[in-house]
């Protein structure tokens, strides 16, 4: 159901290969698209192939390849990540979506040099059957759905391979604001895949929060016990640091401009990461307080 013309070029398309079907998503999130998609296939393996990415031609000849030779139950390929436009902040964007302290372990987004077992990949390349064995996607996640599949895929013993030479180029938001509201959505959802699995996934996913924490507790207590002033200076400071260096290496890489921007990308992924985190926190552990805001499943996605 998008309004960008996407649907245009689909029936464009559609009209010169038969085989090609529009299914209709009047929910209009993720996790009803993949489901729904699911269940209209019929082919022995599936393969999702967003579109915000481009892909090699053989993306799903040596994925499926794969599948086959590493015995393995879900397969996906490393995401280049490019920037949405030529200006420095975009630039910025690109290189804070695949570099270790923005992302952490995210080996999909950072890279690895041979095939890895995962915890998780960007899309998919899997077996029919597994979904009869785990499940279809939760259409109670708006973001992160792809992870609490595979989440529920590695709980059955399922093993997920991360192929370094079938390599996509995701495109970055192009704009300051529509990363830090993808990243408040992938902190808000964090909270309610742990509890659906009863346990966080990754070390990774807590580090934004605790951050965000850690600045909270030590600048109140400060406030009431100036000593305490020490601790907010070391947080702060610390992370600074590493801001900092990692700006300056970027800039020495890239440009001045884009150093100096991605001391701002940084910050504001890890701050609305953590934002988005604690407030869903809160929701879960006082449902009455729960703003009267839209439901989470019709929260505006960040395109």
């Amino acid at each position: 159901m998008s309004e960008d013309g996407t649907r245009a070029i689909l029936q464009e398309y559609g009209a010169r290969h038969p085989w090609i079907r529009l299914i209709d998503n009047p929910r209009r999130i993720t996790p009803v698209a993949l489901n729904l998609a699911i269940h209209a296939s019929t082919g022995a393996v599936l393969v999702r192939m967003d579109a915000h990415v481009v892909y090699p031609k053989t993306y799903i000849s040596r994925l499926v390849a794969a599948l086959e030779k590493y015995g393995a139950d879900n397969v996906g390929g490393v995401l280049r990540t490019l920037p949405a436009g030529d200006g420095p902040m975009a630039r910025a964007m690109a290189v804070g979506m695949s570099h270790p302290f923005g992302v952490g372990t995210s080996y999909f987004r950072i890279g690895t040099d041979t095939p890895r077992w995962v915890d998780t990949i960007a899309f998919f390349c899997i077996r029919r059957e597994t979904f009869d064995l785990v499940g279809l996607f939760d259409e109670e996640l708006i973001r992160h759905q792809d992870g609490e599949f595979n989440a529920r895929l590695i709980k059955r013993g399922g093993r997920i391979l991360l192929v370094p030479d079938v390599e996509s180029q995701y495109y970055a938001r192009a704009t300051l604001r529509q990363t830090a509201r993808m990243f408040y959505q992938y902190g808000y959802f964090k909270p309610l895949v742990a509890k659906k699995l009863g346990r966080f996934m990754t070390l990774r996913q807590l580090v934004p929060p605790l951050f965000v924490l850690a600045l909270a507790v030590t600048g109140v207590t400060a406030l009431l016990w100036p000593p305490a002033a020490l601790a907010l200076a070391f947080v702060g400071g610390s992370y600074a640091a590493v801001v900092l260096g990692s700006a300056a290496r970027a800039a020495w890489q890239h440009s001045p401009g884009v150093g100096l921007a991605l001391a701002v990308v940084l910050p504001v992924m890890h701050v609305s990461y953590g934002f988005g985190f604690w407030r869903r926190v809160v929701e879960l552990l006082l449902p009455t307080r729960r703003s009267s805001g839209k439901p989470a499943a019709e929260l505006p996605l960040s395109r």
